[in-house]
């Protein structure tokens, strides 16, 4: 028998903020957190200037050297997000958690790039100041998921999602997966991700990053006619899921119910996104939600500000959904690459229980090329719905989308 499975504490640490009033300031401010990065201007082959930070990070005060050892920023922000979220759910401290019922699910594009540097210059080298026994532990592509299961003492099963723009959304998508069908009853999900001007580099070279260096708050700008590229961001975000009956037995704040979830691969091109196989992810999604996509009253669209991206993931919107409204927190806070599937899902359901929707920022003319569809632009859509669908799209042809049901 399938079970239910929903979502009790939530949590992030991002650009906009810490937690959901502040981030609520700022979606409703409508001005980005997009700044131009200073020391980059040393890289002389590296074009874009413009990223979206989480200034001045640091740990938690009361978190020991003997835990912050093996984790870089990335895993920091991770357990962070994770110990704010079992907090919400009313866990943190539960030593029942421990017992093995409750997991982890989390990823992102890569491990700590500081360490990836470290490691670099004892290759080059042959020596490096930094590297050390631990090292190893906060560049591996699963530290995120394993720091939050050490951190915590959590010996259920563990799914590193390492999967670039698409590790939150399949983070969440897993857990949801994993105890619906009775194999754990509770989970952490989620992803993050640090910044790093290696990122930036990356997709220079695929010229799709935003130039617009000295006017930062113009970008990035998706679904736009003019848009010129993406924006890097960084941040992480973490959801606790868990069976519906013991959380209700339990007297837990319940704050949604994911039903759907789906995954493809585009199988052809490693980086140009495929119209067709995106259109399957969403349909699949609805399918396993059993809703018709009437039920769907927004759309987090993945909107990464990408002349390719934007065309295929709307067309292939529009095919499933039509005239739908949707809209992309991406221009808030740029590609926050492993991160944006969680923190796009925080921010999903907390718009879903308050009955209002934020706007695509820098959207002022839409490129016609893009699918027909309700884009919410200039100021916050109220919308009444039952039902939210929040969609990333990743390198490698991976594709992922989930739907989370608002409780009554």
């Amino acid at each position: 028998m399938l079970r239910r499975v929903v979502i009790t504490g939530m949590s992030g640490v991002s650009a906009l903020g810490n937690d959901w009033s502040t981030v609520k300031s700022g979606l409703l401010a409508y001005k980005n957190k997009v700044v131009r990065m200073e020391s980059w201007d040393r890289y002389q082959d590296l074009n874009t200037r413009l990223a979206a930070p989480v200034t001045d990070y640091s740990p938690p005060a009361h978190w020991t050297r003997k835990q912050l050892r093996s984790m870089g920023k990335v895993a920091q922000m991770c357990t962070q997000a994770a110990e704010n979220a079992l907090a919400d759910a009313g866990l943190l401290g539960d030593e029942s958690i421990k017992d093995g019922r409750m997991g982890v699910a989390c990823g992102s594009s890569t491990g700590s790039p500081q360490d990836i540097r470290d490691i670099s210059e004892l290759v080059l080298n042959g020596s490096s100041a930094n590297f050390n026994a631990n090292t190893y532990v906060r560049i591996m592509p699963h530290t995120t998921a394993a720091n939050l299961s050490i951190f915590f003492g959590l010996t259920g099963r563990v799914i590193p999602t390492s999967s670039a723009c698409a590790s939150g959304n399949q983070a969440i998508g897993y857990a949801y997966e994993a105890i619906k069908s009775g194999k754990i009853d509770m989970m952490l999900a989620g992803g993050g991700e640090e910044l790093c001007v290696s990122e930036a580099f990356v997709f220079d070279s695929l010229y799709a990053t935003s130039l617009r260096n000295e006017n930062p708050e113009l970008s990035p700008s998706p679904y736009d006619a003019d848009r010129d590229g993406l924006v890097i961001g960084e941040g992480a975000g973490i959801l606790v899921l868990e069976e519906y009956e013991m959380a209700k037995a339990r007297g837990a704040r319940i704050y949604a119910e994911v039903v759907g979830f789906a995954c493809t691969s585009d199988g052809s091109h490693i980086t140009r996104p495929e119209r067709t196989t995106m259109r399957r992810c969403m349909q699949m999604a609805l399918e396993d939600a059993h809703l018709p996509p009437a039920e769907v009253g927004y759309i987090n669209g993945h909107g990464t500000a990408t002349e390719q991206g934007d065309i295929a993931e709307t067309l292939a919107t529009a095919d499933v959904f039509g005239y739908v409204p949707i809209s992309s927190q991406k221009s808030y806070l740029g590609h926050t690459l492993g991160a944006c599937g969680a923190l796009e899902s925080w921010f999903s359901i907390h718009m879903m229980n308050e009955g209002w929707f934020a706007p695509t920022l820098n959207l002022n003319q839409i490129d016609s090329r893009c699918g027909e569809l309700d884009y919410i632009v200039n100021k916050a859509r109220k919308i009444d719905t039952e039902f939210v669908m929040n969609n990333n799209f990743a390198f490698g042809g991976v594709n992922s989308s989930l739907i989370f049901k608002r409780m009554s």
